[in-house]
């Protein structure tokens, strides 16, 4: 079956969001690499000013799924933050997990729908994180098949 891990990307501010998520989520990187790793004159030369932003940052979640990201170098533009179209869906083991990530998470960002019981019988929250980043959780106690 293929795995689905979220990619994000960020205007020079991804080492400090992934500490951030490694402070809710805990573990530890897979993997860390600065675009003055990757620098090299004759083919891919990086400016001076962007050698320690993140070229790439694995952070693993759970048994089976990887966060990762990079920043965004200057000379290919700017991304909008507050423009994400999409969301990352967590499904949480238990209510006490829901609520440790959904608090965890959204803390400096804006809640959307507060955790709770929905109409759908699940326990659900929605918010987008201090980074623009949207995200929502569910713990359905009734699914046997959490990821």
């Amino acid at each position: 079956m293929a795995q689905i891990n979220p990619y994000l990307h960020y205007n020079g501010n991804a080492e400090e969001a992934f500490n951030f998520y490694k402070s809710v989520f805990g573990g530890e990187f897979a993997k860390v690499a600065r675009f003055k790793d990757m620098a090299n004159e004759d083919n891919h030369p990086i400016d001076e000013s962007e050698g320690n932003k993140i070229m790439y940052i694995a952070l693993p979640i759970g048994k089976h799924n990887v966060l990762m990201a990079s920043d965004v170098p200057t000379f290919m533009g700017t991304v909008n933050e507050n423009e994400n179209r999409s969301k990352i869906s967590i499904s949480a083991e238990s209510k006490e997990e829901a609520d440790q990530l959904f608090n965890g998470l959204s803390k400096g960002g804006k809640v959307e729908m507060p955790i709770g019981d929905s109409p759908w019988g699940s326990y659900f929250g929605m918010f987008r994180d201090k980074y623009g980043i949207e995200w929502m959780i569910d713990f359905d106690k009734n699914h046997k098949g959490h990821p």
